[in-house]
């Protein structure tokens, strides 16, 4: 009688730190490519990769795997990561969150309940403040209180689909299999500052240019997104990524702007120092097979009239012809401002028209009368002013 052995997963979780764009994002993931063919992308900063094929090619354990992709990260990219190893994807994502840059932590087979039960439940993944909330009300603020409690008592908390799931999770149970898959297409705007900024209108003003950029370069591909992700890098290279998904797929500039700077606003930076932004948008599709939600507001049918010819001028006079009036007014155009100065430091101001001016104060008096000249000298009997005073002396 054969029987039937059951294939172990290693699952490591990598998140990548440090000032990370698309591009040495998609490079990373071609790296770890070398070492293992299933690799499930988690943009924009995390990887999934399923270690059990490359054991026996390279004769190394799965944590000597970990340590080799660390280590051709650093050397090739500088891009330092804190990983998680485990048995299933929603371990190995917890133990890289709980993991400092550099380090890896492995849950171990037979260890998962131990090691999770002085979690909060919130970690659990699809446990949000509302649900976290609810059981807490009842005492379950842990996992492994969680774990403890019967079934039955879920269910009556929070219904029979949603309790079988969440004592799974607090057992340790993921059955969710690891699905390599290229990533999905998208587009990203930057925006690195000469220096750290602390002024929240220029924070505002930072992330409605790049929806702009982004508005503009959908709209030229004849691309809708339906979602958006925002990155943050302060002044000691620590990010902070929020994403937010669209109520539609739109390429639309404003619609774009309100749910950028709902993302601004939700990460509450008052006195951060923040030296990049990154804005990009996911879930591409064409634009010709997007639905838009007609309304009765003849604002809408406006505003989309006027982008449509405002790209049609820049597609004709340059992508600057046309340029929203908060960001002029904001003065984003700081390189022509730089210049300017520039040219004022070293020149002074530009005369006009040929004139020279004078900021000394001079007093009109239009009862002067005309003065007299001889040879182009000015004869005794001229009336000389002070001019200061604007009074009238006679001559000698």
């Amino acid at each position: 009688m054969s029987s039937r052995v059951r294939r172990r997963h290693h699952i490591a979780h990598l998140h990548l730190h440090g000032d990370l764009s698309a591009d040495r994002y998609d490079k990373a993931l071609t790296l770890l490519a070398d070492i293992t063919p299933h690799v499930q992308p988690f943009p924009p900063d995390a990887v999934q990769l399923d270690l059990a094929s490359a054991l026996r090619y390279f004769d190394r354990t799965p944590y000597d795997l970990i340590q080799m992709a660390q280590l051709r990260l650093m050397g090739h990219f500088g891009i330092e990561t804190s990983a998680g190893l485990a048995g299933n994807q929603m371990l190995a994502a917890m133990a890289a969150a709980a993991s400092a840059p550099g380090e890896t932590t492995h849950v171990r087979a037979g260890l998962e309940t131990g090691w999770l039960r002085p979690f909060p439940v919130s970690a659990l993944p699809g446990i949000g403040q509302a649900t976290a909330a609810t059981l807490g009300t009842y005492g379950l603020h842990t996992i492994g209180q969680v774990a403890d409690t019967p079934a039955a008592t879920l269910q009556r908390i929070l219904g029979a689909a949603p309790a079988r799931l969440l004592a799974d999770h607090a057992r340790g149970h993921d059955p969710r299999p690891l699905t390599p898959a290229e990533p999905a297409a998208h587009l990203t705007a930057e925006l690195t500052l000469d220096q750290d900024c602390l002024d929240p209108a220029r924070h505002h003003t930072a992330v409605l240019s790049l929806t702009e950029e982004l508005g503009i370069r959908l709209r030229t591909a004849e691309q809708v997104t339906a979602r958006l992700t925002l990155t943050v890098r302060y002044a000691d290279r620590s990010t902070t990524t929020r994403t937010r998904t669209l109520p539609e797929p739109t390429a639309h500039s404003p619609l774009l702007a309100t749910t950028a700077l709902g993302i601004l606003a939700a990460l509450g930076l008052q006195r951060a120092r923040v030296r990049n932004y990154s804005l990009r948008a996911d879930q591409l599709r064409p634009a010709a097979h997007a639905h838009h939600q007609l309304t009765l507001d003849p604002s809408d049918t406006r505003a989309h009239a006027a982008e449509a010819a405002a790209d049609q001028a820049r597609h004709r006079f340059g992508r600057t012809a046309v340029t929203p009036a908060t960001l002029s007014r904001n003065g984003t155009n700081t390189r022509n401002a730089r210049r300017k100065q520039n040219r004022l430091q070293r020149h002074g101001p530009v005369p006009l028209l040929g004139l020279r001016i004078s900021h000394e104060p001079t007093v009109l008096d239009r009862r002067r009368p005309p003065v007299a000249h001889q040879n182009g000298r000015r004869t005794p009997s001229d009336l000389r002013f002070r001019r200061s005073e604007g009074v009238r002396e006679s001559g000698a």
